[in-house]
């Protein structure tokens, strides 16, 4: 199995969390997005949207987006879980992890920021204000649905990690790439601090991986 991933892509962020906590091992190809190898011939042949991650089975079989791998890895690795066992359960912990990765991410990747300083011209500031706008909001969803939920527990749906933390804490990681204060996310900033101390987590984080280049390595 090959898994092709970059150091700073927080959906190869989830997709590492998971393989981490089920104890999956694959064989990592790095695809430096920032020297647009993302675009080059073999791996569009791989994945036509030219996007990472994605998740190449002994098969040949190319598995695709963060959310879909994650189903698979749930599926065929069914321990730990990472979903409830519960239909309510599972239906709110997809739609805790759709606020990240379909509404909130997706409005902060490569492409749409290239899009706005190539195609709109907009100055270094103006696209820091984009970013932080949808990080904030995305944030502010979050501890809306989290704060005061009984379903909430030590992590985002009781006390074991689940799809919607694995998540969270991409977005969270995001935010404090861009110096955003946590104080009015209490209870976001308590899950993220939980989970990062797991060290399925912690060994996913950008600043921890091969390729990460030395200046953004943790210290």
């Amino acid at each position: 199995m090959k898994f092709f991933s970059f150091w700073r892509s927080l959906a190869s962020f989830r997709v590492r969390i998971a393989l981490n906590l089920k104890k999956v091992a694959a064989d990592v190809v790095f695809i430096d997005l920032d020297a647009n190898a993302h675009r080059d011939a073999a791996y569009r042949e791989i994945n036509p949207q030219m996007a990472l991650p994605s998740l190449v089975l002994d098969d040949g079989t190319t598995l695709f987006q963060s959310l879909a791998i994650l189903e698979y890895l749930e599926e065929t690795h069914p321990a730990p879980p990472l979903l409830p066992a519960d239909r309510k359960g599972r239906a709110r912990v997809r739609g805790l992890a759709q606020i990240v990765a379909c509404e909130g991410h997706p409005l902060l990747v490569p492409r749409v920021r290239r899009y706005l300083d190539h195609e709109l011209n907009l100055r270094d500031t103006q696209q820091a204000a984009w970013r932080r706008h949808w990080t904030v909001e995305t944030l502010a969803a979050l501890e809306g649905h989290l704060a005061g939920d009984k379903g909430t527990g030590g992590f985002c749906h009781g006390d074991a990690p689940t799809f919607a933390d694995i998540c969270m804490v991409g977005h969270v990681t995001a935010a404090v790439t861009q110096q955003i204060d946590l104080g009015p996310y209490p209870t976001v900033k308590r899950i993220f601090e939980t989970a990062m101390a797991l060290p399925e987590f912690a060994k996913a984080h950008p600043s921890m991986q091969p390729d990460t280049p030395e200046a953004m390595r943790a210290k």
